[in-house]
């Protein structure tokens, strides 16, 4: 296996601004069927305030063991603001693609994943990869930045002042939350060209309500995007792979029937790549 950081660089982005790709052995020899694989770019969650551990490396070696190539994006926090974590997304993408014969990563089977505030950034790739502010600034096609599909756990969506996680809004637009809170309410720029969905939240979750889910299925539903959500009844932010892999410290994570969320999301997977095996 292939272990590398990659330094992002956009206008605002932090020094620490990176890339940690997972990249698995694929030869070409004959020895493997498998001639490149998927790639899952994971972004963490932390209230745009830190890049989370838990919502890192642990999915990266869980997509790992499933056969897909992983990474992690250590994006830029606290005093960035909007777009910078958006633009380094597609950076990162970018530099994928650049790899993507060495590493043989299949580009058209790229899926990007996020965690709460790792969520929100994902859902706003999966909603602004085409738009100019991206494309104009990283001087590529939007179809190189395309993603195959998201995946969403408990998201930080909606701006709306019943459901929003304002710390992340604070962080991600300064303060005062100034800035247009339209164009960061991710339910709000959905279209038809958003990449097809895989949501989980649960209703117990007293961070990030389950409504941003729930706002973000209807976003999508009214825009004919092919979506999953799963609800749980029960569970608390930030579970992660919701196992006791990721068990904190004072014994919260952990949550059995949670857990479930990554074997459907596995099977979901499998899915929306079926027919374009290479």
């Amino acid at each position: 296996m292939i272990y590398k950081e990659i330094p992002l660089k956009a206008s605002g982005s932090a020094e620490y601004a990176k890339l940690q790709a997972y990249i698995q052995d694929t030869p070409q020899d004959g020895s493997l069927k498998i001639k490149k694989r998927p790639l899952i770019l994971i972004c963490p969650g932390g209230g745009y305030e830190r890049t989370s551990y838990r919502e890192g490396e642990p999915l990266a070696l869980h997509f790992l063991s499933k056969g897909y190539h992983a990474a992690v994006l250590r994006y830029s926090t606290m005093t960035s603001r909007f777009p910078v974590q958006v633009l380094e997304l597609g950076q990162a993408v970018k530099k994928l693609g650049g790899y993507a014969e060495e590493w043989k990563i299949d580009m058209e089977r790229l899926v990007v994943q996020g965690s709460s505030a790792g969520g929100h950034l994902a859902a706003s790739y999966g909603a602004f990869w085409n738009r100019n502010f991206i494309t104009s600034a990283l001087g590529v096609g939007a179809e190189e930045l395309k993603p195959a599909g998201v995946m969403l756990s408990y998201p930080v969506i909606t701006t709306d002042i019943k459901y929003m996680h304002k710390g992340s809004f604070e962080k991600l637009l300064g303060n005062g939350v100034s800035g247009n809170m339209n164009e960061v309410s991710v339910e709000k720029q959905v279209t038809e060209t958003m990449p097809p969905c895989f949501l989980w939240h649960t209703m117990e979750d007293a961070t990030v309500p389950v409504e941003n889910s729930i706002m973000m299925a209807m976003a999508l539903r009214r825009e004919g995007v092919p979506f999953e959500l799963h609800v749980f009844p029960e569970g608390e932010h930030g579970l992660s792979l919701a196992s006791p892999v990721v068990e904190r410290e004072n014994g919260h994570g952990v949550q059995k029937v949670c857990s479930q969320w990554i074997i459907l999301a596995d099977a979901w997977l499998e899915r929306l790549f079926e027919g374009k095996n290479r």
